[in-house]
Order: C-alpha cells, then sequence, then structure tokens
C-alpha cells in the first residue's frame, strides 16, 4: 500500500489550498496557485489531501471574491465542516494539466531538483519558488543555507534534466 500512495501522489499536483471559512453556510477561502490564478475555477472536482490521502471533493460553486476565491464543496454544507479543512492543499491529477512546451517546466516539476553549477558544484535541492514581478526566483536548500537564485533560462538556469532530477546553473555560490 505504501509505493501505491506514492505513486498517487507522483501523479497529483497542488494547485492551492483551502482557507479560512467565508460567512456561515460552507463557502471557503480559497488560494490558488494555478497561473492564471482564475485557472483552479476550471477544476469542477478537487482532491484533497487529508489524514495523508487524497480524497476527490466536487465543487458546487466556486468564484472569484475580493482579491481571491471563495467556493462550497458537496456535503460541506457549514461553517464548521468547513473549518476542518483550512489550510489542506487542493491537487488535481497531473494527467488534467496542459501539456507545457519543450523547455517550459511546472513549478511542480522543478521541486525537489538537485541544483548544481556549471563546475558541477551541488548547491542544494529547490524547496519552493518566489514570483517577485520580474521574474520567478527559486529557493535552494544548501549546505545550511538557503540560496534565492533567479529562474532565467539559457541566462541563468541552463539545462534542467527531470530524468536524472538535476538542474544546472550558471551561479557562484558565495553570491
Amino acid at each position: 500500500m505504501g509505493q501505491k500512495s506514492g505513486l498517487i501522489e507522483e501523479l497529483m499536483v497542488v494547485i492551492g489550498r483551502i482557507g479560512a471559512p467565508f460567512g456561515v453556510k460552507g463557502w471557503a477561502h480559497v488560494q490558488s496557485f494555478t497561473q492564471p490564478e482564475t485557472n483552479i475555477l476550471s477544476y469542477k472536482t478537487w482532491y484533497l489531501k487529508r489524514k495523508g490521502h487524497w480524497q476527490a471533493m466536487s465543487v458546487l460553486e466556486a468564484k472569484a471574491q475580493g482579491k481571491g476565491f471563495v467556493a462550497v464543496l458537496k456535503d460541506l454544507d457549514t461553517r464548521e465542516l468547513i473549518a476542518t479543512l483550512t489550510n489542506v492543499e487542493i491537487a488535481i491529477p497531473r494527467s488534467l494539466l496542459p501539456v507545457l512546451a519543450e523547455n517550459e517546466y511546472y513549478w511542480a516539476d522543478l521541486i525537489g531538483l538537485t541544483v548544481l553549477n556549471e563546475t558541477g558544484e551541488t548547491l542544494g535541492e529547490i524547496t519552493g519558488l518566489l514570483e517577485t514581478g520580474s521574474n520567478d526566483v527559486l529557493v535552494v536548500k544548501g549546505k545550511g543555507s538557503e540560496l534565492l537564485i533567479p529562474y532565467v533560462p539559457d541566462e541563468v538556469v541552463i539545462a534542467v534534466d527531470l530524468a536524472s532530477h538535476t538542474m544546472q546553473v550558471v551561479w557562484d555560490p558565495e553570491f
């Protein structure tokens, strides 16, 4: 069973997170990780990770609200029920994502890659990405430190090899 759940884990891509309840009728705030952010509204079934397992949940209604989104899920029609999902990740099966062009990657593909500089020195592992407006930034956890490396293809990021789980960058670890 452990192997199977690991396989399922790899096939799911996190696209958002449930936030605090909104109102008293089972609505919840939703944080979207999709680009554009409104893409999260196009999925009618969300998978929520509860007690270590993904559970399919039907989205009855979802809409923009203020600067974010709110949604109501089937069978969770009270504030108390939806409150149990606060901070739970929302995912979809990877097979539902659009196919990307060559040399384009989903953020989920980059998390966990080992980052090497052009001399082959290991700088660390990608633990996250940040949006800064001008370009995305890789968060790389190295030997006791955290590096912030701009994600600039061909200039800073010179190779991504998903098969070998590595990314090669032009970067001085002392920078």
